[in-house]
Formats: structure tokens, sequence, C-alpha cells
């Protein structure tokens, strides 16, 4: 059961959520666990400035959160050539800016090197854990955070728009990738740095975006089936 048809009845189901921007995977479910009064968690972070697809599961189907672990994601990401930033992303400090014009050609080389088995380390500014924290909580409180590179996996890389110093690239990804990291790298492989602007997460193994439902929308129809509820 993927909709919220008879979500009363059956609290045992997969939520495909548009999480929308600005708001943590932590605090989206927060908020459906708030409407449902039973056990939710998701399947796989999305950052605050991330939208798309993210997988909740709730009551018995939380049990199953570790067979989505290695689901391969597809991504659409817009980015800025010419500035880096601390957390990789257009939310952080800017750290450097260049103002050399890069060409669609000289944006397309490099792509090749990235496709395949590559080894990729993540950023600072990252869920990823150290002797028990996450990452962007040491580094927020200026901790210099060392992460180890992990082996990840590029189907396919394609440049869809170009308009420097914008660009759009879609791409389908091993579990463990960092959109974020593969920007930041192919900016320091120009030579001119790039960041973040925006990410989007289109699929998550055969769960696709095209058949999920705006956070608020679910929202909306969750409190009303509730309400519904508890007037009868």
């Amino acid at each position: 059961m993927t909709a919220t048809s008879g979500i009363l009845e059956a609290m045992d189901t997969i939520l495909l959520i548009d999480k929308p921007k600005g708001i943590t995977s932590a605090r989206a479910v927060a908020l459906v666990k708030k409407r449902i009064k039973v056990k939710v968690g998701h399947t796989g972070t999305l950052d605050p400035l991330a939208t798309g697809l993210l997988i909740m599961l709730t009551g018995k189907r939380t049990k199953e959160a570790s067979s989505f672990l290695h689901m391969d994601k597809s991504y659409v990401v817009t980015a800025i050539l010419g500035m880096t930033t601390t957390t990789y992303d257009v939310g952080g400090e800017v750290v450097t800016t260049c103002d050399r014009p890069v060409t669609r050609e000289e944006l397309e080389a490099p792509l090749k090197d990235f496709l395949g088995e590559i080894y990729q380390v993540p950023p600072a500014y990252s869920a990823k854990k150290i002797d028990g924290k996450k990452a962007y909580e040491l580094a927020r409180k200026g901790v210099d955070v060392d992460l180890p590179a992990s082996r990840v996996r590029v189907d396919s890389l394609r440049l869809t728009q170009f308009d420097y110093p914008n660009f759009t690239l879609e791409c389908d990804v091993s579990s463990g990738f960092y959109v974020r990291s593969l920007i930041h790298n192919l900016g320091e492989k120009l030579g001119v740095g790039a960041t973040v602007e925006e990410v989007r997460r289109l699929r998550v193994g055969k769960y696709d975006i095209k058949d999920a439902r705006p956070l608020d929308d679910l929202l909306a129809e969750m409190s009303s089936v509730t309400d519904g509820a508890a007037v009868r």
C-alpha cells in the first residue's frame, strides 16, 4: 500500500513522499508520526536543501528498513561554477570564488572520470558518524572532520543544461553516493570550484517520484482522516 486510503485500518505501509525544500528528513517523519500516532521511519536521508523522493515506513513495515539501504538512486542536480562553500552547497559559507569562464565542452570532458566504481569522500557537513557523532554536528563546532573515502558507483552522468555559470546534471548512482561531493570534486577538476544549488531525488530502487505525494498534501489528507475518526 502506497496511498493514504484506509490509513487508519492499515498502519503498516510504505509512504512515498515528495519532500519539500527547507526541512530535514527527520522533521518530515515527525510530522507524519504526529498525524497517525504509530511508529514511522524513513529509509534514506535527504538534506534540507534537497527535494524529492523520501520513502517512509510505518508500523510493522519499519522492520524492513534495512532492505532499502542498498538500493540505487537517481538525482537531478543544479549547480554553480566558480565558487566553493563549507557545505558544498549554497547554504554554506563561501570559501573560494573564481571568475574564469568554463565552456560546455570543458565541463563535459571530465564527467567520464566519475563513471563506474569510484572512491568518494563524503562532505564534512553530512550525517556520517564519527565516534558516534554526526559529522555535521562536529563541523558546526569548528572541529576538523576527516572522513574516509567510500567506494560508490556511478552508472550514468549526463549534462542536461548549461548556461555558464549554471549547469544541471542527471545521475544514476549507488547507495551511499553524495551528490554534493560529486559537484565539489568536479569543480576541483575544472580548477574553478563548483557548489550545489538544488538537488532532487527522482528514484530509489523501483520507487519513482512520479508516484509520490507532496508532503503537505499527505499531511492534510491524514489530518482529515484522523479528525473524521475522532468525530465518529
